[in-house]
């Protein structure tokens, strides 16, 4: 039993546990024994913290139903590790080397010291930005739904848009409030915030508490800051810059909104796909080219260590900066004035096939199981499943039963990583002391 092994077979137990307790009776609106396959794919989505839905969860699902769709987002937001972890510090017990290297690699750390911390900050931070979501969504909530179902509504969305995951309680998603600014800005931070990082939240808290304190020594911005930070800003503004004027003419979606709410819309249209699945606009309404820059923006994510899915944002940067180095004539991949190591780029091409692959094959069995469904609808349902979005053109709930059944283990593979998953089924490698000779191929 490696760390891989035992980080997606905890997965796997955890939407177990989830799909029990859907189906329960007292999980369902109707107070029935809910379809083992809407269990199961429910589960998937909400552990896999994606959102993508094959029945109405606000009408579908009982209190205790969208309760325990709650806490399995939750808990799929931290990661099987950490929330396990939390569980054995709350009750004074401490964990062995064993649960440090696991922690270490399902949160992609560089080292195994200060565990301990690292965890209670995560819990720590995540409790601060959701309590904040929710008396933020407050105001939204209430004048509509009083205070009671207003409470629970805020508490619901701000557990979602913090983990990136994207179920709503509402029939439309979020349209009915795409001009409330308060409401998009609130989901939209907690969406950035969750999906860029703890590391990234940890090392700005430090900065800001050193420039209040005067401290003498600066902190210095570790590599995987700049190159988040950086690369989420860029992404953001280009987003919302695309969807601005590709949609700009659609009298669907952008057409008779006014300048400014065309921007709002814009920028949470950019926002959502990194990799949330809340939506202001008919996904299904959109143009084509709308369509594929949302797939594009799905595929690259959040980044590593946050709540988001996709290839994530420094694997874009190292594969973009090995693109600039080969054209450059350069044999060194360069970001920040740091070498970035071979072993990194060979992890972030794996990562890139790995991903296409497993886009392509679901794509392919999808299209065998449901040919009358369009290809581009096909193609983003399934990177909205690998890349744990939940943003979808509407056929999530009509597909047949052997579709669900890919997108389940698809949203799987995405969740748990392409390269852990292949970890846990061929095992850890062994080192080798054969080395072969070097030998030059034409290339390109």
């Amino acid at each position: 039993m490696t760390v891989s092994r035992t980080i997606c077979l905890g997965f796997l137990a955890v939407i177990a546990v989830g799909t029990i307790l859907l189906m329960m009776p007292f999980s369902t609106s109707s107070g029935e024994w809910n379809d083992p396959v809407v269990a199961l794919f429910t589960s998937t989505s909400a552990v896999c913290v994606t959102g993508l839905g094959v029945v109405d969860t606000g009408t579908y699902f009982s209190f205790w139903g969208q309760l325990f769709i709650v806490l399995l987002v939750q808990i799929g937001g931290l990661g099987y590790m950490t929330t396990t972890t939390f569980l054995i510090l709350l009750i004074g017990r401490k964990f062995d080397l064993r649960q440090k290297i696991a922690i270490q690699q399902a949160l992609d750390r560089p080292g195994m010291s200060g565990s301990t911390q690292i965890i209670r900050s995560i819990i720590a931070m995540t409790l601060i930005f959701e309590i904040t979501g929710i008396f933020l969504l407050l105001p939204a909530f209430v004048p509509d739904y009083g205070w009671q179902q207003g409470l629970w509504l805020a508490i619901f969305h701000s557990v979602n848009s913090w983990n990136n995951a994207g179920f709503s309680l509402f029939k439309d998603n979020l349209i009915g409030y795409q001009s409330s600014v308060l409401l998009v800005l609130t989901v939209t931070g907690l969406i950035i915030f969750g999906g860029i990082g703890y590391q990234v939240i940890l090392e700005t808290y430090l900065w800001i508490r050193d420039r209040i304190r005067n401290q003498q020594v600066k902190l210095v911005f570790s590599l995987d800051f700049k190159v988040a930070v950086s690369t989420t800003i860029v992404l953001l503004i280009m987003g919302t810059i695309a969807f601005f004027f590709v949609e700009l003419r659609n009298p669907q979606t952008f057409a008779n909104l006014n300048f400014f709410d065309k921007l709002l819309v814009a920028w949470f249209q950019s926002v959502t796909p990194r990799t949330a699945g809340f939506n202001t606009i008919d996904i299904s309404k959109m143009t084509t080219a709308g369509l594929f820059i949302t797939i594009a923006f799905m595929f690259i994510g959040a980044s590593p260590g946050g709540t988001g899915g996709g290839i994530k944002t420094t694997t874009l940067r190292v594969l973009t900066s090995c693109t600039q180095a080969i054209l450059q004539g350069k044999e060194e991949v360069i970001l920040y004035e740091r070498k970035i190591v071979l072993s990194l780029v060979l992890k972030a091409v794996g990562v890139l096939i790995g991903s296409v692959g497993t886009v392509i094959i679901s794509t392919i069995l999808i299209t065998l199981t449901d040919p009358k469904l369009d290809f581009i609808q096909i193609l983003f349902e399934v990177v909205s499943a690998f890349a744990t979005v939940g943003l979808s053109t509407g056929i999530t709930g009509t597909v047949s039963t052997a579709a669900k059944l890919i997108l389940i283990v698809t949203m799987y593979v995405g969740r748990v990583g392409v390269l852990l998953l292949m970890s846990a089924i061929l095992g850890d490698p062994r080192p080798s002391r054969v080395h072969y000779p070097e030998e030059s191929l034409l290339v390109g």
